[in-house]
């Protein structure tokens, strides 16, 4: 057990690190950004990731390959996590330009996730403590970033009371009971949908947080 915890708190610290100070991870990094008239469906005719979201078993469970979609992939129906927004249509440029724009935004808004955890850090908090506030504050930012679209926005609650019970997201204390350390709650945090990111075009973009996180394995 005591190993396992410094492993945790040797994990924590480097995916910290890692976040604060590298582009690819943090708020800085450069996401390409199409304007509304660009996007017409042939522009993304046969595009292709580098890494196969099917292929990662927490990005398959969410998301079916589909042809017609922009990225060619969309929510799957029977997913408790993404199956509320299987609905909307992915093969629509515009709607999933808006939703590429507001997942750029809400990722870039980790930001705030960072510096909350320096600020407590710096305080001498514990990380029972900085798990729990950084914890909420990722639920508050994600339910922010629906300010301008209210179907969304039920549509979110929906799939948070599903999953985890809570229409606000998961709550400190359900991560703790999962998992079991207030480390890797903290991690979580953190974290992004990979489903999602493939349905948006981001999934290469974010491929080397998700192994940071330990989301997946390293090759």
């Amino acid at each position: 057990m005591k190993l396992l915890k410094r492993m945790s708190a040797l994990v924590l610290a480097g995916v910290l690190f890692f976040a604060l100070s590298v582009p690819a991870f943090a708020a800085d990094r450069v996401y390409y950004t199409a304007t509304p008239d660009q996007w017409m469906p042939q522009r993304y005719t046969g595009f292709a990731y580098e890494h196969d979201p099917l292929a990662i078993e927490k990005a398959a469970k969410d998301i079916v390959a589909d042809p017609d979609a922009i990225y060619g992939f969309s929510p799957n129906p029977e997913s408790d996590r993404l199956g509320e927004f299987a609905s909307y249509d992915w093969s629509d440029p515009m709607v999933v330009w808006k939703g590429r724009q507001d997942r750029i935004k809400y990722i870039e808004q980790d930001r705030e996730l960072f510096n909350l955890y320096a600020a407590l850090k710096s305080q001498g908090r514990s990380v029972e403590e900085i798990a729990r506030e950084v914890s909420r504050m990722r639920n508050v930012i994600r339910m922010q970033s629906y300010d301008n679209d209210p179907i969304g926005l039920e549509k979110l609650k929906k799939s948070n009371l599903k999953t985890y019970g809570n229409e606000e997201g998961p709550t400190a204390e359900s991560l703790y009971k999962k998992y079991g350390s207030w480390e890797r709650v903290l991690q979580k945090a953190f974290s992004t949908n990979l489903g999602m990111d493939a349905c948006l075009g981001l999934f290469d973009d974010n491929y080397s947080k998700y192994v940071i996180l330990g989301e997946i394995p390293a090759e």
